[in-house]
């Protein structure tokens, strides 16, 4: 059985952020504006999506 994936796509910039949120951005191998990544669903990945919630958005 296939694990269960979320796409999210970077929506703001890392710059003028702290080093945690810059950090959470690149565990999420997001680096750039408008970047997409696809990352297996699992409760620390969404922590992650959810600290830095105000950068990105999820797309499916």
């Amino acid at each position: 059985m296939a694990a269960k994936t979320v796409t999210i796509r970077q929506t703001g910039s890392p710059i003028r952020r702290t080093s945690d949120q810059r950090a959470t951005l690149a565990g999420l191998k997001l680096n750039r504006i408008g970047r997409t990544a696809t990352l297996e669903d699992t409760p620390s990945i969404r922590g992650m999506i959810a600290k830095v919630a105000h950068l990105v958005e999820v797309v499916g």
